[in-house]
């Protein structure tokens, strides 16, 4: 079942973004990490945090668990797998494809992975430091892998082969006149993306037909340029989410924590979003849906579209009778996390999931929405 179309009752419409031993490293990410049975969420008990911090730091780390078992999918096929992100053989026609895009994305590809899984070892290992239950996900690592030949043939979180991407992040970070917090709504970069279900990865060695390791055919090139779309989704989902987040943090010590991880996601950000113009144009048919790629490097291209301008630019904020300034966006703190959580449902990332999983995480993203600053 398309657990996009019948997402559990509460969830909230906005599109924002949007263990065992926790001292083991990075690198040791695996299905073993939190292999104790800790529940999904539990409550604070005696610990040290209040139940809010506790409830922001836990979605916290859910969210970047989810993000880990994506870009590690990602890292397999066209990154660096290596000991510092384990798992996997890269595809050299996939990575062609995607170095399209930037001759440095294995390196990018392999460093955001990594990234992920340190935010999140270290949210549990506080957590656990503090005395409250760290984020156990792995129960739900059900769904399939890529049958491609080098992606590891293990149980996922997420689902690469069947995005429905939003790509008016794009259009967004340009509008001078807009912005979300204030009602404000914005055209798709790339409308094609949002209409169908298209995989950022390559789903068999059928993929790969007509491809050769120095040229990728358009059918791969449009894999890799979807690829690039959905990495700057994704990001620009935690370059809010921390902030806004932190705004009903208590503790000073858990407010550093998000003030120092949310500008790396930030920096993911910018860096995604700067790669993403250089996609292929290209027309192609996938699933039955055409999918086509407009030139975004071209002169012509109005400033709504226009490549190079990956700085955000100036627009409103909190209201109107305030000069424009740049700013990240959104950052209001209603329903921030229960917004995420829509996204990225929204994004087909998670089709297959069980119910169960659903549950856990709306739970999870309605504590830390209930979350209040204390005196």
């Amino acid at each position: 079942m398309d657990e996009r179309l019948n997402p559990p009752q509460g969830t909230s419409s906005r599109r924002s973004f949007l263990g065992k031993s926790l001292a083991v490293g990075a690198g040791a990410v695996g299905a073993g990490l939190l292999a104790k049975g800790v529940p999904a969420f539990a409550q604070t008990g005696n610990s040290n945090l209040s139940s809010g911090d506790a409830a922001i730091l836990r979605f916290l780390s859910a969210a970047e668990i989810i993000e880990t078992d994506l870009w590690r999918q990602y890292n397999e096929l066209g990154g660096i797998p290596d000991t510092e992100v384990p798992g996997g053989t890269a595809i050299p026609a996939y990575v062609t494809a995607l170095q399209v895009l930037d001759m440095d994305m294995p390196q990018y590809i392999h460093d955001n992975t990594e990234d992920e899984m340190s935010h999140f070892t270290f949210i549990n290992a506080y957590l656990v430091a503090k005395g409250a239950d760290p984020v156990n996900l792995d129960k739900y690592r059900t769904l399939p892998s890529s049958k491609a030949t080098g992606a590891q043939q293990i149980g996922r979180l997420t689902n690469l082969m069947q995005l429905t991407v939003d790509t008016s992040w794009w259009t967004r970070y340009r509008s001078r006149t807009q912005n979300p917090d204030l009602g404000g709504t914005f055209a798709q970069a790339i409308p094609d993306l949002l209409t169908g279900q298209f995989p950022a990865i390559p789903r068999s060695d059928d993929d790969l037909i007509g491809s050769t390791a120095t040229s990728p055919s358009d059918h791969l090139q449009a894999i890799a340029n979807t690829a690039g779309f959905h990495f700057g989704f994704i990001e620009q989902g935690g370059s809010s989410l921390y902030p806004s987040l932190a705004q009903r943090v208590t503790d000073v010590e858990v407010l550093r924590i998000l003030l120092s991880i949310g500008p790396t996601e930030t920096s993911h950000f910018q860096t995604w979003h700067d790669k993403a113009g250089n996609a292929k144009p290209l027309t192609v048919t996938i699933n039955g849906k055409t999918l086509q790629f407009p030139d975004l490097t071209t002169d012509s291209t109005s400033e709504d579209l226009k490549s190079n301008l990956i700085m955000p630019e100036p627009t409103i904020f909190l209201n109107r009778k305030f000069p424009p300034v740049s700013i990240i966006r959104p950052t209001a703190t209603r329903g921030a996390a229960m917004g995420a959580v829509t996204g990225l449902m929204d994004d087909g990332l998670f089709i297959g999931q069980s119910q169960e999983f659903f549950t856990v995480l709306n739970r999870l993203a309605a504590q830390a929405d209930a979350a209040a600053r204390e005196q």
